[in-house]
């Protein structure tokens, strides 16, 4: 199908200052919609008021529009400009809650605007609990037993009904705010008050918990044609009970067996096809690690977090596809780097998410987890191996750690620790990792935290070659094995006594060094050359040196308070300028 010819002028909504929930990247995906979108000769209309972005750039849209994201606002831009569509569904939950806000106003139809790519209906089909519970019954898709409640006192009929422990979830609000776990009624009743008051509506969904079920998301397309792709499978380290924002992902999944995967995968196409998804969507299921059985959490019909590190983690740009394809075009038409935008992604290495809190900052405040966000931001790395890809990340993080080791559990007993890691909680990790040096039974561990062995024993392959280094100093053979799992010279360095500087130029003389692998979305099946790399300890080398003189721009690392997307900003200008 072609692209669209009765569209001239497309409004993009922002998503306003970054919050707790949503950060830099809805700044990403609005800025690749607003690329795409002109790309194929449309004029661009941008409102957002946050000035530290890139989007509100002149370089990204046509007319770019400081006002406060309000109802009155956006609709004196639309009376004004006249745009012919809008697309809603790239400025996170802010901008979507905003265009339907229009839509029930009658400001759009006033306006004779159009929405791109996935319909009113369906947004509210996947947002409101009560539609999309309907929904899922309809297909013979199972959903936790839940009902709606508008009152405290309703909310506690409810979970007598369902029988505790419950979790509560409030309607149209973002990052899982205001929701949480109750275990009896007066923590439901505590919860419930402050759920209400956040609801927009005032309506709380109140569910069965399945707390210690495995969570995985999917990451999925659709066109107008019904053509549905699997973009990537995350599997989060943390059970069902952390936001998926705040646990550890790691992509592909790699607990799931095949039928695990494949049941999964056609229950989230069968659900993006009824629900009319067109663009990028996002599906989280709870699956019941001693059974087939599992249940769908939530879709979100938008581009999320979870989809910013998908894009990344497989080289599949979903906010520009999601784009061009509001715009009418289908995903045979749209062309990636090597492959149509119909060709599922394909990935031979293992990314690790890890998030960034904000705990440093407010020592005060409490570090457990739950179903309301408190990562600021989050970093990617990626590996060969699990223990390369994680050691990767928490050394990314900029928190003063170098490996899966605290200096604040030195002196816990392992009876304290378990305790401790009963509670998911921003250090949670490591206090693992100290309980396996401390000799305890994984399968202890899993009691207490429900984390799959699989990881567990990932640690375990980590905390174990602590020893063998520690035991084998100067060793290159040693060496060159910690280096591939992902030691970092300066942890090598505490273990042998020499300081960073000395394990670098150790490594220089017996010639240990990186070599550089590429993120291609089809794991080299085709001969291609994608310019996205990643570092790891193997032999043949990805990235063509050119003799062109170089720069180097350091990027400023995971959002965190004091360092946000302004500095993503200034290094995408200075790289413009340096072109």
């Amino acid at each position: 199908m072609p692209k669209r010819k009765d569209i001239k002028k497309v409004l993009v909504i922002g998503s306003g200052p970054i919050v707790i929930g949503q950060a830099a990247e809805f700044d990403y995906a609005g800025t690749q919609a607003c690329l795409a979108l002109r790309e194929e000769g449309y004029e661009v209309i941008l409102v957002n008021s946050n000035p530290a972005t890139i989007m509100t750039d002149t370089h990204i849209a046509d007319k770019v529009y400081m006002e406060p994201l309000t109802l009155e606002y956006v609709a004196k831009i639309i009376r004004y400009e006249r745009p012919d569509a809008i697309v809603p569904g790239l400025g996170g939950q802010t901008g979507l809650n905003l265009a339907v806000q229009l839509a029930k106003k009658g400001i759009l139809e006033e306006c004779q605007v159009q929405i791109l790519g996935t319909s009113f209906e369906s947004i509210e089909r996947a947002e409101d609990r009560e539609l999309f519970k309907e929904l899922c019954e309809g297909l013979g898709e199972p959903v936790l037993p839940s009902e709606i409640a508008t009152s405290i006192e309703e909310g506690v009929a409810v979970a007598e009904r369902i029988g505790y422990p419950v979790v509560l979830r409030p309607a149209f609000t973002l990052g899982g705010t205001g929701g949480g776990f109750a275990d009896d009624e007066q923590e439901l009743r505590e919860i419930m008050r402050n759920a209400l008051a956040l609801s927009p509506v005032h309506q709380v969904l109140v569910e069965k918990s399945i707390k210690g079920y495995k969570e995985i998301e999917y990451e999925v397309m659709r066109d107008a044609n019904d053509t549905a792709i699997c973009i990537c499978c995350m599997e989060n380290i943390d059970p069902v009970g952390v936001h998926t924002g705040d646990s550890i992902v790691v992509a592909p999944s790699q607990t799931l067996t095949n039928k695990e995967f494949q049941m999964l995968r056609d229950s989230t196409l069968k659900i993006i096809r009824a629900l009319k998804i067109e663009g990028g969507c996002n599906v989280q299921f709870a699956l019941d690690p001693l059974s087939f059985k599992y249940y769908l959490i939530e879709v979100n019909p938008r581009v999320s977090r979870s989809s910013a590190l998908a894009s990344k983690a497989s080289g599949y740009p979903i906010a520009r596809v999601t784009a061009k394809v509001a715009v009418g075009l289908t995903l045979d038409e749209i062309r990636l780097a090597n492959t149509p935008a119909s060709f599922e992604p394909t990935l031979d290495y293992i990314v690790t998410k890890v998030a960034r809190f904000p705990f440093d900052k407010f020592s005060d405040a409490s570090n457990k987890l739950g179903t309301q966000m408190k990562a600021t931001g989050e970093v990617m790395s990626i590996g060969r191996t699990m223990e390369e890809s994680l050691l990767k990340a928490v050394r990314s993080l900029e928190t003063g750690v170098c490996h899966i080791y605290h200096k604040k559990f030195d002196d816990w007993s392992n009876d304290r620790l378990l305790a401790y890691i009963k509670e998911p909680t921003d250090d949670r990790l490591y206090a693992i990792a100290q309980l396996i040096r401390g000799g305890v039974d994984l399968m202890l561990i899993y009691n207490n935290t429900k984390i799959d062995m699989f990881f567990l024993e990932k640690f375990k392959n980590i905390v174990e070659f602590e020893r063998v280094v520690a035991a084998h100093k100067g060793d290159r053979e040693t060496l060159r094995e910690a280096k591939r799992m992902g030691f970092s010279d300066k942890y090598i360095g505490q273990l042998w006594g020499m300081t960073e500087h000395e394990m670098y130029r150790l490594r220089e003389r017996e010639g240990i060094f990186p070599v550089y692998k590429m993120i291609d979305t089809c794991a080299s099946e085709f001969a291609s050359y994608v310019p996205y790399f990643y570092s790891t300890y193997e032999d043949e080398n990805e990235s063509v040196v050119s003799q062109k003189e170089k720069i180097v721009v350091l990027g400023s690392g995971p959002i965190r308070i004091g360092q946000g997307v302004e500095f993503d900003y200034s290094t995408v200008h200075a790289i413009w300028s340096i072109r």
